[in-house]
């Protein structure tokens, strides 16, 4: 990669980043267009959203991701907000417009992108998710404007869900899906309507890294269940490893770090993502 005095620049913020393969994939697309840009990451606290800001602004930054914890706390210094992100409240993805900054939510379109080149249709299907942060309001937000049949999303029931439960409302306001939010602890409902839908997604950090719980008991998994998880390290979480055992098709996360940052590289430079999904292994 040859860097010079007109290279442009493209980021990666959060909290941590060092473990990120979205440079690897972009650095790779600039280099197979012939594009002179380069793609780097940041570590920013999201108590230093508002610097963050103003240093895209200032240098300029032309297009940025952003990951936890900064999806929310970005909103309020962007200028325009495309609509899946203003009913989600979750930005990933800013393109500055001569100084003006817009924010998009690519995550729900990458998971969805991924499942349908895994070769499930969401269409007509029931869904239960886990977990309603800022990647699983995203997914929420674009499975009602997809054709999910229904959707049943389970939350802690903590100092949040009041918070959540007006979101759930105001996303059936806006797209007339079919959505229940349950609690968490219900282990009754948690079974009953798993064993309902055709697609469990995990949207919450249970299995994350060394941790190797699930976030539900192996015995509520059905053969009939495709079984997700955004989570890509470790790449078979051990919920994905009962859904094997189960018989269920899984799909980590992987895919949709792939998808949702190809959604992202079309809304900074126009073109379709030209690397294929092996450049982040």
């Amino acid at each position: 990669m040859d860097i010079s005095g007109k290279t442009k620049l493209y980021c990666l913020f959060g909290h941590p980043v060092a473990h990120s393969m979205s440079p690897a994939m972009h650095n790779a697309a600039f280099k197979s267009l012939g594009i002179d840009a380069v793609y780097l990451a940041f570590d920013v606290l999201p108590e230093n959203t508002g610097d963050m800001v103003s240093a895209i602004r200032t240098l300029p930054i032309l297009g940025c991701n952003l990951t936890m914890p900064l999806k929310n706390t970005v909103i309020p210094f962007l200028d325009e907000l495309d609509r899946e992100a203003e009913i989600s409240g979750s930005v990933n993805t800013i393109k500055n417009e001569d100084g003006r900054l817009i924010g998009y939510t690519t995550d729900g379109k990458g998971y969805f992108d991924s499942l349908y080149d895994a070769g499930f249709d969401i269409m007509g299907k029931n869904m239960t998710l886990l977990g309603a942060g800022g990647a699983a309001k995203s997914i929420i937000v674009k499975g009602a404007m997809s054709g999910v049949s229904e959707m049943y999303v389970f939350k802690r029931k903590n100092a949040s869900y009041s918070e959540t439960e007006e979101f759930i409302e105001k996303v059936k306001r806006e797209t007339g899906a079919k959505i229940e939010l349950l609690p968490f602890e219900d282990e009754d409902a948690l079974k009953e309507k798993i064993s309902e839908s055709d697609l469990l997604t995990n949207a919450t950090n249970v299995g994350m890294g060394e941790d190797k719980n699930s976030p539900v008991k192996k015995e509520y998994l059905h053969g009939n269940l495709f079984v997700s998880d955004i989570i890509y390290h470790p790449e078979e979480t051990t919920l994905l490893k009962d859904g094997k055992e189960t018989g269920c098709k899984i799909l980590n996360g992987k895919d949709m770090l792939y998808f949702q940052g190809a959604q992202s590289f079309k809304i900074w430079t126009g073109e379709d993502m030209p690397v294929g999904k092996d450049i982040i292994g």
